[in-house]
């Protein structure tokens, strides 16, 4: 079977403050870590893929590789503006990167795939963006408006009742967009 793959970002680990900055509905920092992990297993299997885009944790390194341990699947790290105890422990990341260009295998699309930008902040363009390619960031913590005419989503867990989304979620979001192709014919 193949694996499933899975986008998320933003979930701050051991940094109590974010309840309060980001209204986030947990009652201690134990319980935000706790509940974070356990949404995180629920929806993610060993070998499923996983596109974390930035600032997994703010708690020290010792504390965030005990974390990052207890998270299943195969984890590729898009560098956020938090990631000093993640980058502590490398060799957790299948890649860890400021910026990727993803292609997913997409039958229902004309050229056979769909390219998906993947960066810590929101663009309100990119390499594609024109062409049909979408652009998946985390940062804002659902702070930025939706651009319904844009094929760009906030996948941080502040805007998906703090669990990761699906490549199939993604897909069923991005069709409910008004984005028109900007070049070529019109209905």
């Amino acid at each position: 079977m193949k694996p499933n793959i899975f986008f998320t970002a933003d979930h701050h680990f051991g940094h109590a403050n974010i309840i309060k900055f980001s209204e986030r509905p947990f009652e201690s920092l134990e319980h935000m870590n706790e509940e974070l992990i356990k949404r995180w297993n629920e929806k993610i299997d060993k070998e499923d893929i996983v596109y974390h885009l930035g600032d997994i944790s703010l708690g020290k390194p010792d504390f965030t590789k005990e974390v990052l341990d207890r998270l299943n699947g195969k984890i590729h790290l898009i560098k956020g503006n938090h990631e000093g105890a993640a980058l502590a422990y490398p060799k957790r990341f299948e890649s860890i990167r400021d910026y990727h260009e993803l292609r997913i295998d997409e039958p229902e699309n004309s050229n056979g795939r769909q390219k998906i930008i993947l960066l810590h902040y929101a663009m309100r363009t990119w390499n594609g963006s024109h062409r049909g390619v979408w652009q998946l960031y985390g940062h804002s913590h659902g702070t930025l408006p939706d651009d319904e005419m844009s094929l760009s989503i906030d996948v941080g867990v502040d805007c998906h009742n703090f669990y990761p989304v699906s490549y199939e979620e993604v897909k069923e979001l991005m069709k409910k967009k008004k984005w028109i192709p900007p070049f070529g014919p019109r209905n």
